[in-house]
């Protein structure tokens, strides 16, 4: 038999844009927000969303490893969420290795699953300052067979379009950019280039976000200063400033606020380091304990805030990451197994994962976008506190009535690009 290599890329995407807020206007709404709250408290204590937590600052910690004091920006549900599409293919040791890296292994597939379709669920009802959409999409090589119930799985729990294109015609190439342009507010206008001869399958998963800080800083309050670097060198920055009452914690080696966007719900988190403490060691002691216990001690202080401005791409390749927290099964050729996607042989492995990101941060609010794909192919308290982030520092974008982790960034040197 001639040996052939088929492949299925899964794409996850995330895209912020700020925008214009508004009020809720009358008691049915808030009642039914009532009732989303009380469902995304649920959620928050969840297995599926703590294990989420837990991978995604194994993730950060291996990441700055392998780029040691380099700008990160990932979107840790992205991965995550790609990842759990193509673990419902995954079988025997390939599933278990999957689920360990995913922290799911004490986690049925179908507990997994049912949780990840709440959990959509609950993110796309936010308040009506904040909007945040999530879509899901399955494009399928035509004449191809995929066992159902594969298919019907991302169909039932993640909300995916199944489509089936004649990969070989060039027009399934702009089909499927418009599909994500679409989907991402026009931010993304083309995810792929081709497609190769080898695909045999493409998921994709767009995550829209907008929404504005609950208090803009004043742009004419923002100014040029010094921003501390590794080692003696400083560099000038746009720093932003404003004033007021924030959920606040001060640890022994750190500064942590919450920056919230619209009436709360989701927030950015800023971690900053004392002068005396590397960044990086902050980043590899970081865990989802200790994260969870600073973030409940957090509480409203008055005080000052200086952030610079940031504008970045972040780009990287998962592969070398996913293999030392454990997959490396999946992207062994003739030993993974993905027998759940479709018959075998021929063997399905995964190739490469990459994620992409962007990252914005101004006065208005925030603008990120990520990208996650998967190739598979065959074989004591102050009275005040003033909060000056001068120096490499922590950000994590949460729901926080889920506590789904979207944004995690670790900013070493601030950058704006274009």
């Amino acid at each position: 038999m001639k040996k052939h290599i088929s492949h299925v890329v899964i794409i996850g995407w995330i895209c912020s844009v700020v925008l214009g807020l508004h009020g809720c206007s009358n008691a049915d709404e808030l009642l039914g927000i009532t009732e989303v709250i009380k469902e995304a408290e649920h959620l928050a204590g969840t297995d599926l969303v703590l294990a989420n937590t837990e991978f995604a600052f194994d993730l950060l910690a291996k990441i700055h490893q392998q780029q040691p004091n380099e700008n990160i920006f990932i979107s840790p549900f992205s991965i995550s969420l790609a990842l759990s599409m193509t673990l419902n293919g995954a079988e025997g040791k390939t599933q278990l290795a999957m689920a360990n890296t995913l922290k799911l292994d004490l986690i049925s597939l179908d507990e997994a699953n049912q949780t990840y379709a709440k959990l959509r669920k609950s993110l796309q009802v936010l308040d009506t300052k904040v909007e945040l959409s999530i879509a899901n999409s399955l494009w399928l090589r035509q004449g191809v067979t995929f066992k159902p119930d594969f298919l019907e799985r991302n169909q039932n729990f993640f909300g995916t379009k199944v489509a089936a294109l004649d990969f070989d015609q060039p027009q399934s190439v702009g089909i499927i950019n418009r599909w994500v342009s679409q989907n991402t507010n026009k931010n993304i206008p083309k995810i792929i280039d081709s497609i190769s001869p080898q695909m045999v399958m493409l998921i994709i998963n767009a995550i829209h976000f907008k929404g504005r800080w609950s208090k803009e800083f004043d742009k004419s309050k923002t100014r040029e200063k010094d921003f501390q670097l590794l080692g003696e060198g400083t560099k000038r920055v746009p720093m932003m400033h404003q004033s007021g009452k924030y959920l606040y914690y001060s640890g022994s080696n750190f500064q942590v606020i919450n920056l919230p966007y619209g009436s709360g719900r989701i927030g950015m988190y800023i971690f900053l380091p004392n002068s005396d403490t590397f960044l990086g060691d902050f980043l590899t002691n970081l865990n989802a304990d200790n994260w969870k216990g600073w973030i409940s001690k957090l509480h409203k202080l008055e005080g000052d805030v200086a952030l610079p401005r940031l504008k970045f791409t972040y780009e990287a390749s998962l592969n070398r990451v996913l293999k030392v927290l454990g997959m490396e099964v999946a992207f062994a050729p003739n030993i993974a197994n993905f027998g759940g996607m479709r018959p075998v042989p021929p063997n399905l492995f995964i190739t490469e994962v990459k994620h992409k990101s962007f990252v914005e941060v101004n006065e208005e609010g925030a603008e990120a976008a990520a990208a996650t794909s998967v190739e598979i192919g065959v074989t004591s308290i102050p009275q005040k506190f003033s909060l000056m982030v001068n120096r490499p520092f922590l950000f994590v974008i949460q729901d926080n009535w889920t506590q789904t982790l979207l944004f995690m960034g670790a900013v070493f040197e601030p950058v704006i690009e274009g």
